[in-house]
């Protein structure tokens, strides 16, 4: 019979190392509520200001929640794991622009700056500064993934073939995830939690906060794939696909430079056709506008698209 378990937030680690002593053991088909903090680690508060991005030490891992043993799993097996709930547990989000970070070189910033979002009515997140932009909430986990095979510590910065900090937007409620298990028990971990994101987390920070997750946990023996694999659990983007989208192009031989490219159209529009400042603008490609590739066989150029939903703009 599945039982229900609950994993506090009051012990974290901030590294993939598949040394660590489980948390938590539990059994395939339970299901876990996981609380977790913000990837800055409480560093940030509503009164935060650029001057406290442009202090902040260097980064030294996402503090996650975990690892957790479920009984059985061994390497060649695939976690499947579900999103039931996903709570936001802070009444405000935060997005940072830091030098040296992100998509666009450090030479294109103005400086460090620092979003405080109101997140309290629980729907939207609301610029502090502004009342014509409310960007609808759909929280997910920005990480989720099991230990690696390699001895650690790794960092949990990049996305890994462990899952990892993939930041994948679509990982809302009602999707599944599965993950390959590569040491005994998969040692699952979370963190990161975003209240909105849009594809690509263009700044590298999404609206950034605390959570309560809800997560069933299933095991398919001898189902690992190479790297993870989800389902949805419905059609895509449905709190932003309510409207027109304006979408800026660029193309090229390297993908990378023209999502950058793609970006600074982007920006060059928010700040001449809505008033936002170049901060505002880049902080709005991070968390509503979506990076796509939409051409990549006509040789030697490749298109990427960036879209935004303006359903985010109200009156």
């Amino acid at each position: 019979m599945s039982r229900n378990h609950v994993l506090d937030a009051g012990t974290v680690h901030y590294a993939w190392d598949n040394a660590l002593e489980p948390r938590l053991t539990i059994d395939p088909g339970d299901t876990v509520t996981i609380d977790t903090r913000d990837s800055a680690d409480g560093y940030y508060n509503q009164d935060s200001t650029p001057e406290d991005v442009a202090n902040k030490g260097p980064f030294t891992g996402h503090p996650l929640t975990g690892p957790i043993h479920v009984r059985g799993a061994a390497p060649g097996d695939a976690l499947a794991v579900t999103v039931v709930d996903m709570a936001l547990a802070s009444p405000f989000g935060w997005t940072a622009v830091r030098e040296g970070r992100g998509l666009l070189p450090t030479e294109d910033l103005p400086g460090p700056y620092l979003q405080i979002w109101d997140l309290s009515d629980g729907t939207h997140a609301r610029m502090r500064q502004r009342t014509d932009i409310a960007v609808p909430i759909a929280a997910f986990p920005g990480i989720m993934g099991t230990a690696l095979a390699e001895p650690g510590p790794h960092s949990t910065m990049p996305p890994r073939a462990n899952g990892g900090n993939m930041d994948n937007k679509h990982l809302t409620v009602g999707s599944t995830i599965w993950l390959p298990v590569f040491v005994e028990g998969g040692l699952f971990s979370t963190g990161d939690a975003h209240a909105a994101q849009g594809d690509g987390e263009s700044c590298i920070t999404a609206v950034e906060t605390w959570s309560r997750v809800t997560l069933k946990f299933d095991l398919v023996e001898k189902g690992a794939f190479e790297e993870p694999r989800l389902r949805t659990g419905g059609p895509l983007c449905q709190h932003t696909n309510t409207g027109p989208y304006y979408a800026t192009t660029a193309q090229g031989p390297d993908l990378y430079v023209n999502a950058q490219n793609a970006i600074r159209y982007m920006i060059d529009h928010l700040t001449r056709e809505r008033g936002l400042s170049w901060h505002e603008a880049y902080v709005i490609c991070s968390v509503a506008v979506d990076l796509k590739i939409s051409e990549i066989v006509d040789k030697p150029n490749w298109l990427v698209s960036a879209f935004l939903p303006e359903s985010i703009f109200v009156e």
